[in-house]
């Protein structure tokens, strides 16, 4: 796909790649993760005016260079070094330690470069990656867009550890969409009733507050009316990484498209399920996308309980 260098872009995403380094019991492993990496990757193959604005290390810029191969537009800032991630697991895998070895240049408004979009997604990974001053000029020229799981880590001696963001109430706001997972959700709100959250992320200015809830599906609140969106079933499971961004990038493709809540949020769910199936990023297109939706497999019961919430 031809990438289109217009002035006003459909979606550009602001955040962080990392370099993960990933330890098991049987190998040791390094490659490129983060909101903005999986999220861009997933949408190679659909027609949205897109950008990505990353900042990284001269030495990692073959993942940079590795995007725009793939015709996928990207600004890249320069940062003496990239996130790097360590994600120690158990041998069961049941238990993972995690570690920051290296930050990254934060994102401020001095250092943004001019772009027009309708909607600027943001990927924090740590909680002064992106500043308060630079999703409020981002909302004077679009609609902002956040997962809000960087804005609860911070980093003590190398561990992530997580608490309440202290600037949700000036943030929020200027956040038209925000997407959370159950945990987070009570990190930020501190109730886990998923409706009451939802409502709690609205009272603080957000228009589009999205949980989503693992194989239960996800809750979108939106203008006092709850949407259920179902988990559509995977053949398989094999990779649960990325699986939010992936969802992310269906939904937000569509919005911008002029789809509704509910469509939007069915295609984004319809998008995690084919990544879920399959190690790395998403890298399916729209076709297989819609033949998931078409199929509509999705588990009834699961569907049922999450209706309860």
């Amino acid at each position: 796909m031809e990438i289109k260098r217009n002035s006003m872009y459909d979606i550009c995403t602001i955040g962080h790649i990392t370099l993960d380094k990933v330890v098991t019991a049987n190998s040791v492993k390094y490659m490129p993760g983060g909101t903005s990496f999986y999220f861009s990757k997933a949408l190679r193959q659909f027609d949205v005016n897109y950008t990505l604005v990353t900042a990284l290390a001269e030495k990692e810029s073959h993942i940079v260079a590795g995007l725009r191969e793939e015709n996928i537009e990207v600004f890249s800032l320069d940062s003496e070094y990239t996130v790097y991630f360590e994600n120690i697991y158990s041998f069961n895998q049941d238990h993972r330690e995690q570690n920051v070895l290296h930050k990254a240049a934060p994102f401020t408004p001095e250092l943004m470069p001019a772009i027009d979009a309708k909607i600027f997604h943001l990927g924090p990974l740590l909680s002064d990656d992106i500043s308060a001053d630079l999703v409020k000029q981002l909302a004077a020229k679009g609609l902002v867009s956040l997962d809000i799981q960087g804005f609860l880590r911070y980093v003590k001696d190398q561990k992530v550890l997580y608490k309440d963001w202290a600037e949700k109430k000036e943030v929020l706001p200027h956040v038209f969409t925000l997407k959370a997972n159950e945990f987070e959700m009570e990190v930020v709100t501190g109730t886990s009733d998923v409706r009451k959250g939802a409502q709690y992320l609205a009272d603080l200015g957000v228009k589009e507050v999205i949980i989503t809830l693992g194989s239960k599906g996800s809750l979108i609140y939106k203008d006092h009316a709850f949407f259920q969106i179902p988990a559509y079933k995977p053949a398989a499971i094999v990779d649960a990484t990325g699986c939010g961004d992936t969802y992310m990038a269906g939904y937000l493709s569509k919005k911008v498209q002029g789809a509704d809540v509910q469509e939007a949020g069915e295609f984004g769910a319809a998008m995690a399920t084919l990544k879920i199936q399959s190690s790395g990023p998403f890298s399916g297109d729209p076709e297989m996308v819609e033949e998931v939706l078409r199929s509509g497999e999705c588990d009834r019961e699961m569907i049922a309980q999450a209706m309860l919430l």
